[in-house]
């Protein structure tokens, strides 16, 4: 195997969180052993050929090529509930195979990262059997659509980025992972400024007018927000735009439209000002008995049936502490706590909780909610775990850890290990930060009681992961 080789080969199998191992075709007169070549976008079983890019002590990098061959896993097409945009689009990695495939691939992606680390251990901890989402077609409640187009300056688009690209865009209409309602509305949006020629905003030149459409639908409720992210640069019609949305034959119906400038030269959908052309900026949606306020930008959980597993996964672990430790009157700290929906589900089995969160809108959605829901228990600082945790006076009897992605920072780690705690729950998206915080756990007396990753994102590579961890005596 050398650097700038096109090689073919079957991928063996894929790696957390995208990472296919590609078994080569061995070269006419080679010695005999097995190369591996890494590329990601591959799934298990397919012919592919791959660019080799990069050797290093025996190993192999590459950009995958082609696809050769079909996985013989790959049984699902546009006719039996597949995506008509697969591998066109860059938003789906299983969509292409059934639910239950996709399952085992995350499930064994997160034995493969978390077992070793649990071998270090005293006792055994057995990885528990992968929890589905309730719901794997239509279950997002949240898009963010990017207008650009597919070629250069080819007509319109308004989608999604074209999977490996940067620049191009893929018009998404009948996307399975939302409700027809985000087709709808997508659909109508495309044809409005299509007819009007409005220019689209180019992050090449930084020239244009239209940036992204953001869409948010709650699943229980059905009520909807539609934000149309713009730049200065020009004066639109946007009144019959609206009009043209309200009058949509939808299954659920409009909380509020809006209209958001955005002058930044990042692609990401931000806010400089914000006008309401239609009803509120916020809509309401419910999860697991609650009520939750949810704004233009405020965090939420994307898949509200999924969600609903995964907290009541995590709610399930600390009702047994509860009743285990004999501690009904005790103090939980939920850190990195976000809107506040994990504390508020806690606050029926705790005298008190108390959350901690960085970003501030964040923390004043999570009071906001906890009055709306009648939890008087529940209190929440805005500030650095890091930081905030020397200030507050209650000692925790348990403790929740949600972190983003990157895992706890390594000196918050260490003071909530220092608390003590007899019992605490991690929640984690990303395993393999969570397989180096457990490996710092077991190294200062914890134990993984229990563990089971539960499927937050269907189709996609994402995956979140809830553990309970105990001191030894």
């Amino acid at each position: 195997m050398k650097k700038g080789q096109i090689r073919t080969g079957v991928v063996r199998n894929v790696k957390f969180p995208n990472r296919a191992m590609v078994v080569l075709e061995p070269l006419e007169g080679a010695a005999d052993g097995e190369e591996i070549c890494e590329v990601k976008g591959a799934l298990p079983g397919q012919k592919v050929s791959v660019v080799v890019t990069k050797v290093r002590k025996g190993k192999g990098e590459g950009r995958l090529k082609e696809i050769l061959e079909k996985s013989p896993i790959e049984t699902v097409g546009v006719e039996n509930g597949g995506c008509p945009h697969f591998n066109i689009c860059g938003g789906c990695s299983y969509i292409s195979m059934p639910y239950e495939e996709s399952l085992k691939i995350k499930e064994n992606q997160v034995r493969e990262l978390l077992e070793p680390v649990l071998s270090k251990q005293q006792s055994v901890c057995q990885i528990e059997p992968i929890r589905q989402s309730p719901v794997y077609y239509g279950y997002r409640n949240k898009m963010e659509f990017t207008f650009g187009d597919e070629v250069k300056d080819g007509p319109l688009a308004l989608g999604m980025h074209k999977k490996g690209s940067f620049y191009d865009i893929v018009t998404v209409d009948g996307c399975r992972l939302v409700d027809d309602d985000y087709s709808a509305i997508l659909r109508e949006t495309l044809y409005y400024f299509e007819e009007k020629k409005t220019p689209f905003y180019h992050r090449y030149t930084h020239e244009g007018y239209l940036r992204h459409l953001l869409v948010r639908r709650a699943s229980r409720t059905g009520e909807i927000l539609a934000a149309l992210v713009t730049t200065t640069q020009q004066e639109v019609d946007l009144e019959s735009w609206k009009e043209r949305l309200l009058s949509l034959p939808l299954n659920g119906k409009f909380a509020g439209i809006l209209h958001i400038t955005n002058d930044s030269m990042s692609d990401a959908v931000k806010c400089d000002s914000s006008e309401i052309l239609y009803g509120r900026d916020y809509f309401y949606e419910e999860l697991l008995g609650l009520k939750f306020r949810i704004s233009t930008f405020s965090f939420f959980q994307t898949n509200t049936c999924g969600a609903e597993v995964l907290y009541e996964t995590a709610r399930e672990y600390v009702g047994s502490l509860v009743k285990e430790e004999g501690k009904p009157d005790s103090i939980v700290y939920d850190l990195y706590s976000g809107t506040g929906t994990i504390a508020q589900l806690m606050a029926p089995v705790a005298k008190k909780v108390i959350g901690v969160e960085i970003v501030e809108e964040a923390v004043v959605a999570a009071r906001e909610n906890a009055k709306q829901n009648g939890l008087e228990n529940c209190e929440f600082i805005a500030g650095d775990v890091l930081k905030v945790l020397d200030e507050i006076e209650e000692k925790p009897d348990f403790i929740i850890l949600d972190p983003p992605r990157d895992g706890v920072h390594p000196k918050a780690l260490s003071r909530i290990i220092g608390y003590g705690v007899e019992k605490l729950v991690y929640i984690s998206c990303k395993p393999t930060s969570l397989a180096r915080d457990l490996e710092i756990f077991i190294a200062n007396g914890y134990e993984v009681q229990r563990c089971v990753p539960v499927d937050q994102f269907p189709w996609t590579t994402g995956i979140e992961t809830v553990c309970l961890l105990s001191k030894l005596k």
